[in-house]
């Protein structure tokens, strides 16, 4: 059993709250063992619960939106703050509205803001009060404005308080948590079992290959053995063709290029010639028109004789005919020359070529070299089962690894799936919880009746399992909550909320300080059960602060150790304590 930590409530402050002003309101909780409450209507007694509920949980106890409690004059900063011990650890929380406020504040220390409100609003319900919204007012509240008695709650309700107050709805938790881990196991399984039948059609798939791989094996190896048998014979070919190419070109390489040699400078040389004979000739002309032209020498001015001049033009006559004749010969060896180069040169061509078909057939052997390793290696795979049959063996086995592994895979998830449904019924609201409801039940039907009792209402109230209610009376008839008067009821309400306090102090799950009666004094009680509920507020321990609100101060009055009223002063609630 954990150690017993009291929620003590120590004060709350607030302004601009709805009819309260600028001025704040701050109410001591702890200060009176039982204070009375008083004021008429609209002077704002309730405020100090709404300020309660909606600086804890961000909402109030009656049923306001939120914009309608700021006050309705000034229409602005309106904050609440509430101050509390959990155990030894100091609490402050402050809300705002116009502007917007919320703070939690740890002995001293502001604890970091979350990055939303619903978080942060976490922290106070779920690490530090240890209740919801709900659960607080079932044990702390019984009112008359917005306020759900336990008996008038849906089933689904009231399993929710009382599973917070016995502290048992950490396996409500559990079992969402179990339902949720429960779908992924689901998801899970299902893409495990979606990749088994993946896995088992590329097994059946893989296995048609390797059987097509093996049988077409064979037909490749003996396309290769015949394609070695092509290249060895075009190798042998172009060998020998290599051989004649070679020989060709060693006996006419030399031969050719001393002939084209000779005849180049033979022809160079009659070049030379015959451009000196037509220079000769060239002289020869102009001396024959000098003589034909001139009868007077120009240089010493005397006269050129006709006989000396024809003797002249003779001489030059004969000697160009001369030339000219050795012209004509020249011109036959040079066209002969020619005639010769050409032929050597159409030989050097062909040499060439052969030169070209050399080097050809040389890259055409390195190929059909490289060719015929690659075959003889591809076909020494094949005779030992091949490259594509080992790959897709291996292949086959690893897919079979996988199919082995995916199956236990699936087996595991099956196994945690069945060990989570059986942790799964025992989480649900028939198992562990039902067991603990049931050692606790008849622990709350002895309380309510001992408060009814107390209360001079004589029944007996019987809650089962399924939080139904059974009351009899006297004389063995059976009713109903809904079946009796709005006093009777409420004595019922008051003995369920004294039960609800005990209860948690003995779980230990929420024990606070603060009860606070909402004009219950001013409802259906009668007199009688007024004075019985007094009688009960009487025995109520030294720790817990009472707090009662109420219009008929004159009947109250002189029955509680303090007394707070409020007041109307200029449209604003005001406190005279």
């Amino acid at each position: 059993m954990r150690p017993k930590l009291l929620i003590l409530f120590k004060s709350i402050t607030y302004k601009n709250f709805l009819s309260t002003g600028d001025r704040p309101t701050s109410i001591i909780l702890d200060r009176a063992q039982s204070t009375l409450i008083v004021g008429q209507n609209g002077a704002g007694k309730s405020t100090m619960l709404d300020a309660i509920s909606f600086a804890l949980f961000g909402k109030p106890h009656r049923n306001i939106n939120k914009p309608q409690l700021v006050n309705s004059i000034n229409k602005k900063n309106c904050t609440v703050e509430v101050e509390f011990l959990v155990g030894k650890s100091e609490y402050k929380i402050v809300r705002g509205i116009r502007p917007t406020i919320f703070e939690i504040w740890h002995n001293g220390n502001m604890i970091n803001q979350a990055s939303h409100s619903k978080e942060y609003q976490k922290i106070i319900e779920q690490n530090i009060l240890k209740l919801n919204h709900k659960t607080f007012h079932q044990v702390v509240v019984l009112g008359s404005s917005s306020f759900i008695p336990f008996m008038q709650l849906p089933a689904g309700h009231r399993r929710e308080v009382i599973e917070d107050l016995l502290d048992i709805n950490v396996f409500s938790k559990m079992n969402q948590l179990m339902r949720e881990k429960n779908a992924q196991l689901k998801d899970q399984t299902n893409e495990v079992s979606y990749q088994l039948d993946l896995i088992t059609d590329k097994i059946e798939t893989q296995k048609k290959y390797v059987k097509d791989v093996k049988a077409l094996n064979k037909e490749y190896a003996n396309k290769i053995e015949t394609e070695i048998v092509e290249f060895e014979e075009e190798r042998t070919r172009l060998t020998n063709e290599n051989s004649e190419l070679g020989t060709f070109i060693e006996s006419n390489t030399q031969k050719v290029s001393e002939a084209l040699s000779k005849l180049n400078s033979k022809q160079s040389s009659l070049k030379e010639h015959e451009h000196e004979l037509k220079s000769e000739i060239k002289k020869l002309v102009k001396e024959t028109k000098f003589f034909e032209g001139n009868s007077t020498c120009p240089t010493c001015s005397q006269d050129i004789g006709d006989e000396l001049r024809q003797e002249k033009i003779s001489e030059a006559s004969a000697s160009a005919k001369s030339i000219n004749s050795k012209l004509s010969v020249i011109a036959e060896e040079s066209t002969k020359v020619g005639s010769d180069i050409e032929v050597a040169t159409k030989v050097q061509t062909v040499v060439a070529n052969k030169q070209h078909n050399l080097l050809s057939n040389n890259r055409r052997l390195q190929q059909i070299s490289e060719s015929l390793a690659s075959k003889r290696s591809e076909l020494g795979k094949m005779q030992s089962g091949g490259t594509d049959l080992a790959e897709a063996e291996a292949t086959l086995e690893t897919y079979a690894e996988q199919k082995d592994s995916l199956q236990e895979q699936r087996l595991v998830l099956s196994d945690q799936r069945s060990y989570n449904e059986v942790i799964g019924e025992m989480l649900k609201d028939t198992g562990i919880k039902t067991k603990i409801i049931k050692q606790y039940l008849p622990v709350i039907n002895n309380l309510v009746n001992q408060y009814l009792q107390v209360l001079d209402f004589f029944v007996h109230f019987d809650l089962d399992e399924s939080f139904q209610e059974t009351i009899r009376s006297r004389h063995r008839d059976e009713f109903t909550y809904d079946s009796f008067s709005e006093g009777e009821k409420q004595r019922i309400d008051l003995a369920l909320l004294f039960t609800w306090r005990q209860i948690a102090k003995m779980k230990n799950s929420i024990s606070t300080n603060l009860l606070i009666l909402d004009e219950t004094f001013d409802s259906s009680l009668d007199v009688d059960g007024v004075e019985n509920l007094l009688k009960i507020l009487s025995t109520l321990t030294e720790d817990t602060n009472v707090f009662v609100i109420s219009h008929k101060g004159d009947i109250l009055d002189g029955k509680f150790r303090s007394k707070i009223e409020f007041v109307k002063d200029k449209n604003f609630s005001k406190m005279v304590a």
